[in-house]
């Protein structure tokens, strides 16, 4: 039975056709391998009568070095073949080629990095901190009170632990989710986070500016989007005035914008600050004069500042009696979108080239 079976695959690899790659990698893989029909003959070879194994074993060896030269043979044969082919008459190798495409860095980087060169001339570094926060960093340490009617200022994305993974849970009024969970995890909504961290843990006085990502629950449109980026900032020290956050702010302005930029500070409210203030520039697209950007007013938006507020502080562990200072925040997408006249929030995520393409000078 095994002299038959030598002898068929005999026949077989001298009559098997190597004329393509295909059919080389199908010969090597089906008479060569390890899981080839040779490799099932030498596993056979156990039930060989003792007497009959040497003399089979021989033929065993014989085919496979049969079968391993006439791989080698044709491969060797295909590749001069490839090295002989005649060139291409349809190509013509005088044309020049093809240049690499360089990419370009976003206006949002643009935008973030210039930001903080500006604020890093004037003492303030960079500090970070999780996307992924905590209702005490996000709200409560800020002065956002559990079922306060000011968290609806901020509505965000709630998302609960369950067997090692995160999951997208219930809207913030949830009472159900609340109950199973009281301390629920949220995409930040502000990187005011950060400042609680800072306040937290460094030393003090604190003189720090914070980037990054934050999220809220909002239709997108050419003016709101659900994901945005801002740069906020902070800085705690005895006496800080809301006369030093006016200088630090007229500063960055005129550094960002120009010198010929006027700035004005109308009243507003934010939990975390007080007193607060919104911050309001001429408009670079009429410059003063009034336009359906800024609304006929000749003033737009750019961010919101104000004195931090003592419960704040000691919510931070921060004796508000020694110390204070101010914060401010801005959105990164506004400030890119005055400096460059972007009229529609959704070109900074559509990954659109002819977009990109035009900060390639910058």
């Amino acid at each position: 039975m095994m002299q038959e079976s030598i002898a068929a695959l005999t026949a077989e690899i001298t009559k098997a056709e190597l004329n393509n790659p295909a059919a080389l990698d199908a010969f090597r893989i089906s008479y060569l391998g390890r899981k080839g029909r040779l490799a099932d003959l030498f596993d056979q070879l156990k039930t060989v009568p003792n007497e009959e194994k040497r003399a089979v074993g021989q033929q065993l060896n014989a085919l496979k070095q049969q079968a391993q030269a006439r791989f080698d043979e044709a491969q060797q044969a295909a590749e001069a073949a490839a090295d002989n082919a005649p060139a291409n008459p349809d190509f013509d190798y005088t044309l020049p080629p093809v240049p690499n495409a360089l990419g370009t860095r976003h206006p949002l980087s643009l935008v973030r990095e210039e930001m903080l060169r500006v604020f890093a001339r004037i003492g303030f570094a960079v500090a970070e901190g999780p996307e992924i926060e905590d209702d005490w960093h996000n709200f409560t340490a800020l002065n956002f009170p559990e079922n306060h009617p000011a968290r609806d200022m901020q509505d965000t994305f709630f998302v609960e632990s369950r067997a090692g993974g995160l999951v997208d849970a219930a809207a913030e009024n949830d009472s159900t989710h609340q109950s199973t969970n009281p301390l629920p995890h949220l995409l930040r909504t502000h990187t005011s986070t950060v400042q609680v961290r800072v306040m937290e843990n460094e030393p003090l006085p604190i003189r720090r500016v914070m980037p990054g990502r934050v999220f809220r629950n909002e239709a997108i449109s050419a003016r709101a989007h659900m994901m945005f980026h801002q740069v906020e900032g902070i800085f705690i020290d005895e006496g800080v005035s809301f006369a030093d956050l006016k200088q630090t702010v007229y500063y960055f302005v005129q550094e960002l914008f120009g010198a010929d930029i006027n700035i004005r500070f109308r009243p507003s409210f934010f939990p975390f600050t007080e007193p607060s203030a919104e911050i309001d520039i001429t408009c670079l697209i009429c410059k003063g004069a009034g336009c359906n950007i800024c609304k006929y007013s000749g003033w737009v938006e750019i961010g919101g500042c104000g004195m931090v507020d003592p419960a704040v502080l000691e919510n931070a562990g921060i004796d508000p009696e020694k110390y204070s200072g101010y914060a401010w925040g801005m959105g990164i997408e506004r400030i890119a979108m005055l400096k460059y006249q972007i009229k529609d929030l959704r070109l900074f995520t559509e990954n659109d080239m002819r977009f990109l393409r035009q900060f390639e000078a910058l």
